[in-house]
């Protein structure tokens, strides 16, 4: 018979029987009921391979190569460029423009790098009409459409590329687990071997990872610790701009802010930024005051936007949009004590342009 087990979502950790809380992580209703993995024991074996110690002084530091991607605003995020045996996990909305980020920077980084896309939502059919629709130089790019973790680690293994992307991680199972793609085991598993495949062979590898509901990658949040950046691409559907940041990246910053705009022609890299957070007033308006802020490297111009009126209610509403709540009830409280404006009887509406 076979066994039930519990592995949470958010950390991976298993239970043998269901809790409405997660002993490993704490967090509520992550549980989910899935059969007992019994695949070969040690398949990590072989892996480490013993080697002397070194003294840390006696070791020579270097600066790792970069791998332009020809996109200067992922280029920007990611530190300068790919870096040889990297394992990026990227992350966002359905439709909101991952697929067709990685495959403009492919078919830009194919004339120089042998570069394979491996599909695993879209049949090589759909690819290669998107390839067609934005109008990119694809001659040199290898596609490979499969869901096989094994199939697909064996073909990266005969072609060699310096960089493969993977979309996506979630479609991705392997032969050893017997549990549907996307659970918990599987993307643990599939993402753990493809590690392994990109620090040992020194190619680039880049998985796109969905998001749930609540923003975060979905599956465990182990797969975040294995590799080694992870970008979030966000963006609105209705409208055209796109941000993509790092959360972690073991080569560079993690502050830095790449500033997109989708066009009939894909993405395209949004030099000046700061028109996307300002209005434009032809002259001065009340209620509005431009800032500077820094993010990364790049200074930004930002526009906020105030508005007070009249409370028709016994308890006044404080919307903010774009700003942090707690913020502006810290600022209406400094402006009633220091600067003797009251407030508690009025609406107040607070919104970050853009």
């Amino acid at each position: 018979k076979p066994k039930s087990v519990y592995a949470c979502t958010e950390c991976g950790g298993e239970s043998p029987k269901w809790q409405g809380q997660c002993p490993h992580c704490g967090a509520w209703n992550t549980l989910v009921e899935g059969v007992s993995e019994s695949g070969p024991r040690h398949r990590f074996s072989g892996v480490a391979k013993s080697s002397q110690l070194k003294r840390l002084a006696d070791v020579s530091a270097r600066e790792a190569a970069r791998v332009a991607t020809g996109i200067g605003e992922l280029d920007r995020v990611l530190g300068g460029g790919f870096v040889a045996g990297q394992v990026v996990l990227i992350g966002g909305d359905p439709g909101v423009g991952k697929s067709t980020l990685l495959l403009q920077a492919l078919a830009q980084m194919s004339g120089s790098h042998k570069a394979v896309y491996v599909s695993g939502e879209e049949s090589a059919e759909q690819v290669a009409l998107r390839a067609q629709r934005l109008a990119l130089d694809t001659g040199k790019l290898e596609l490979l459409a499969e869901i096989q973790l094994e199939r697909i680690l064996a073909t990266l293994d005969k072609a060699r590329p310096e960089i493969a992307v993977i979309d996506s991680i979630q479609t991705l199972y392997s032969e050893s687990l017997t549990s549907a793609p996307g659970s918990v085991a599987q993307v643990r598993e599939c993402v753990a071997h493809l590690a392994r495949y990109a620090k040992g062979s020194g190619a680039i590898v880049v998985l796109v990872g969905h998001v749930t509901k609540e923003g975060a990658i979905a599956g465990p949040r182990v797969v975040e610790h294995i590799v080694d950046t992870v970008l979030y691409f966000e963006g609105d559907t209705h409208q055209s701009f796109r941000l993509i940041r790092a959360f972690k990246n073991r080569f560079g910053a993690v502050n830095e802010l790449g500033v997109f705009a989708m066009t009939d022609k894909g993405l395209r890299g949004v030099s000046n930024p700061s028109a996307i957070f300002l209005s434009q007033h032809t002259g001065e308006a009340a209620g509005s005051c431009v800032l500077v802020t820094q993010e990364g490297t790049r200074p930004l111009l930002v526009e906020i936007q105030a508005l007070v009126d009249a409370a028709h209610a016994p308890n006044p509403r404080r919307l903010s949009v774009g700003l942090e709540q707690n913020r502006l009830a810290m600022l209406l409280a400094v402006l009633h004590r220091h600067a003797g404006i009251a407030c508690f009887d009025q609406d107040v509406f607070v919104n970050a342009v853009g």
